[in-house]
């Protein structure tokens, strides 16, 4: 107990002074810092994730990508890298972040989350403050920060999720994904006070099915939630090169960039880059992982 007090007046007093600090100093931009996460896995999170980098970079904007499915990590498989080290590695002092992140070929830098990797709640405080102090850094390196959460509602996923400037869920069609698409933003708004979602439709025939799925989400969330805010950021339709592409450990937008999908993820990454910040948004890389261990305590 006597830990976590001291680890959240070290935050605190952290994020309060880095908040003057922004403040003192117009010309500073922070990354927009940007969780796309799912109420269940298979709904093709993490391409969507890779993809929307790669369209980014392409057009000049500097991204980074942080795995936080930590035990279960796979971005570095759709970009066919072999990282050697993993944010596991940074939380025992063995390695420098900079060491530890790559860079894919689109110049896009890449945390890897790594495999079989412990839950936040088990880090320690010092374990804790050496991953605060590190993520500084990241500041200065990125204008969007993607963190390519888990699926469903565990610890990790909600910290992190509550933790970014934006929350986007992607759901398909399926009622199962729908389903637990609503369960976690209900869980993310009654117990931690999330009230601002965006949505992404994959997978899907048309606009009119795309739209249904909103329509049903959005609903619920009206019915039995109060001031809970879900914005419909677009759809992807289904498509089998991006299946392909997957297969093949590669990225749509390097295999068939004018392919349905492909043009589609784009113009939903450029919706996302081009829409007002909310007023509550920091986009201090640092403040987002102050918030994470803040809510872990």
């Amino acid at each position: 107990m006597e830990q976590a007090k001291g680890l959240r007046k070290v935050v605190k007093t952290q994020a309060l002074s880095r908040r003057k600090s922004n403040m003192a100093s117009d010309k500073k931009n922070f990354p927009r810092v940007i969780a796309v996460t799912s109420g269940k896995g298979g709904v093709g999170k993490t391409n969507i994730v890779g993809n929307m980098a790669v369209y980014l970079s392409q057009m000049g904007k500097r991204v980074v990508i942080i795995d936080a499915d930590v035990g279960l990590a796979n971005i570095d498989i759709i970009f066919n890298l072999r990282p050697e080290y993993s944010i596991r590695h940074v939380v025992s002092c063995e390695k420098k972040l900079d060491q530890v992140m790559v860079e894919s070929d689109h110049g896009i830098k890449i945390l890897p989350g790594g495999s079989g990797f412990a839950d936040l709640t088990q880090l320690n405080e010092g374990e804790k403050l050496n991953l605060l102090s590190e993520f500084e850094t990241l500041s200065d390196q990125a204008d969007v920060i993607f963190v390519d959460t888990g699926a469903g509602i565990s610890s990790n996923v909600l910290y992190f999720n509550c933790a970014c400037d934006e929350c986007v869920v992607v759901a398909t069609s399926e009622p199962t994904s729908i389903t637990d698409a609503y369960a976690m933003m209900k869980v993310m708004s009654q117990e931690y006070g999330t009230k601002y979602f965006k949505l992404i439709v994959n997978m899907v025939d048309s606009v009119a099915e795309a739209k249904r799925v909103y329509a049903s989400l959005s609903g619920a969330l009206d019915k039995f939630l109060k001031n809970v805010v879900l914005e419909y950021v677009g759809h992807i339709p289904f498509d089998k090169q991006l299946q392909q592409a997957v297969k093949n450990r590669g990225l749509l937008m390097d295999k068939t960039p004018d392919s349905m999908a492909a043009k589609a993820i784009g113009d939903i990454a450029l919706n996302l880059g081009n829409s007002p910040i909310r007023t509550d948004a920091n986009g201090n890389i640092t403040f987002f992982m102050s918030k994470v261990f803040q809510t872990v305590t």
